[in-house]
């Protein structure tokens, strides 16, 4: 009778630490999706920036409509990406379209001393580091629940339940590699 209680009792608890192991990975992954929604936000701040920039830049030089195409072509594949490494993929040729637009403000010294001009490349800055900002808190949910996915024992109950490591999300961003700007 005693092992019958003994065993009652090892199951008992067994189960009591699947279920907290289980809950850590809920609250693990929902963490996840929460920073990858502020990364989404700032994404859509970006692709909402990018038609401006555009006009801003096409109506000072319609020689540059090689990069305007880019640019436009790069937002459009950005915004309809579908997985996760399209995203990042989309993403990174977008930050190269944007840096090529930035790279057309430094070769027409009117164009970069348009109060629009400026007032939008500030906006990109911005929205550039609340990027950073938010993709660093993602990566860090990501690494935090990787973590508790790898190890043991936490492993068992993730390949008894499916869960599986995820992807940090990396990207480029547009005023990478730019030259500071110096004023006197």
């Amino acid at each position: 009778m005693r092992a019958v209680y003994g065993f009652g009792f090892a199951a008992a608890v067994a189960a009591g630490w699947v279920a907290l192991v289980f809950n850590r990975f809920i609250r693990r992954r929902n963490l996840m999706r929460e920073a990858w929604s502020g990364v989404d936000v700032q994404l859509k701040r970006r692709h909402d920036l990018v038609p401006r920039l555009v006009d801003c830049v096409k109506g000072y030089r319609a020689h540059e409509a090689g990069v305007l195409e880019r640019v436009a072509s790069a937002r459009a594949q950005a915004q309809s990406a579908q997985d996760f490494a399209a995203t990042g993929a989309a993403e990174n040729d977008l930050a190269r379209g944007l840096r090529g637009l930035l790279a057309v403000a430094e070769a027409y010294p009117d164009l970069k001393a348009s109060e629009s001009f400026r007032g939008l490349s500030g906006a990109l800055i911005e929205i550039e580091d609340q990027l950073q900002y938010a993709r660093r808190y993602y990566n860090g949910a990501v690494r935090d629940y990787n973590i508790l996915v790898e190890s043991f024992p936490s492993q068992l109950v993730a390949r008894l339940f499916g869960f599986h490591a995820e992807p940090f999300f990396q990207i480029e961003s547009s005023i990478e590699g730019q030259a500071p700007e110096v004023s006197l």
